[in-house]
């Protein structure tokens, strides 16, 4: 029987209509035409633009952005490491909803996700700016952590951690010299993640930011409705899309299994 071509048709149309607005933001990056109603020429005046004087608030704003998206992503790899390796180990009957609370802030609207965050920061009268976008940012980032070192884990071999321990080796000695390096690579790459995931936030930074100190991504939003320079923001979001892809890829690539733990399943 032959096989049907539909599945391959609507997965192409799926990627085209997914794609094709971000192919139209980056050939417009590169337009003569100040408003992008039509092609008029290849340029990269909008590309020197960017980077104007004039436009330091921006780059004030990616700053920022960039450092509280390591923050967060530091403080991530921690804690979503510690979360997995509880999930992991322990088993009790509450395990389901141990695994309930960590997918929880990843299937909850964005909205839904400020708003329980802000209420919180004002009645305890948590320091608004950098510090609540931080906490906020970790919040929802530990979560993707934990997923990727959780399955990370499922292919560990315990043991490695026996043979530490008959070799000598202490606890910690044990956790730096095996766990560590074994684990990694899917540390890395949930870290990517977050790291990927906080610099794009727009709704939960809007509600636990306070007054001023923007994002990059609250900052673009402004100058959509105010700028008449348009495709300034068009060659800045080329810009972050280069970066976010390559982020992207390469957490993949370390979430990849090496080629060691291959070898050892197919003996398995």
């Amino acid at each position: 029987m032959k096989p049907s071509r539909w599945p391959l048709i609507f997965t192409v149309l799926a990627l085209v209509f997914l794609h094709l607005p971000i192919v139209f933001l980056v050939i417009n990056s590169f337009n003569t035409s100040k408003y992008s109603a039509s092609w008029e020429g290849f340029t990269w005046h909008w590309y020197e633009r960017l980077f104007h004087r004039q436009n330091r608030d921006l780059w004030e704003a990616l700053r920022r952005s960039l450092i509280i998206a390591t923050l967060s992503s530091v403080a991530s790899m921690i804690l979503g490491t510690f979360a997995a390796c509880a999930l992991h180990v322990f088993r009790s009957r509450l395990q389901k909803i141990h695994f309930a609370l960590v997918y929880l802030p990843i299937v909850v609207p964005d909205i839904l996700m400020g708003i329980s965050l802000a209420l919180p920061f004002a009645l305890v009268k948590f320091p608004s700016g950098m510090p609540a976008i931080v906490v906020a940012h970790t919040t929802f980032c530990l979560s993707f952590v934990a997923l990727v070192v959780l399955a990370r884990l499922q292919d560990f071999d315990r043991n490695l951690i026996d043979a530490a321990r008959d070799l000598g080796a202490g606890w910690l000695r044990t956790v730096l010299s095996v766990v560590v390096p074994i684990l990694a690579p899917g540390i890395l790459a949930g870290g990517l993640l977050a790291f990927t995931l906080s610099l794009d936030d727009y709704v939960i930074t809007f509600f636990v930011k306070g007054v001023g100190g923007d994002t990059l991504p609250l900052r673009i939003y402004s100058m959509m409705k105010h700028t008449r320079e348009m495709p300034v923001i068009n060659a800045l979001s080329t810009l972050l899309l280069v970066v976010t892809l390559a982020l992207t890829t390469f957490a993949y690539w370390l979430s990849k299994p090496t080629a060691l733990q291959e070898d050892g399943r197919i003996k398995a």
